[in-house]
């Protein structure tokens, strides 16, 4: 595990996902069930999607549109703090965030 220091140094990069975003600026992301070939052709037998959508709360649309793989973690924490004021524990809801995005490989890290 990275030091808090360490962690705000990283760049989180969005995978390629397809993920669009509403006019009240919340973003949508569309995840594969399944990318091999089984899986897939599962979902073809049972006439399911093989996608599902993934929608994000306001702050997770904010810091999902700022993990560019060029953006530090320490500057998203700088403006997320200025644009969410009154939030309580916002640095670890944004590590939390930017941990579970990675865990469920939506993002990497730089």
């Amino acid at each position: 595990m990275p030091t808090v220091d360490e962690f705000l140094l990283y760049k989180p990069k969005r995978l390629d996902f397809k993920w669009s975003t509403d006019n009240e600026g919340l973003v949508t992301l569309t995840v594969p069930k399944f990318t091999g070939k089984v899986g897939k052709s599962f979902c073809k037998v049972l006439k399911r999607q093989n996608t599902f959508e993934a929608h994000l709360d306001r702050l997770g649309s904010v810091i999902w549109n700022q993990c560019d793989g060029t953006t530090l973690v320490k500057d998203i924490l700088i403006m997320i703090t200025k644009e969410f004021p009154d939030e309580k524990n916002i640095d670890q809801r944004l590590f939390l965030f930017l941990q579970q995005m990675k865990a469920l490989n939506y993002m990497t890290y730089y």
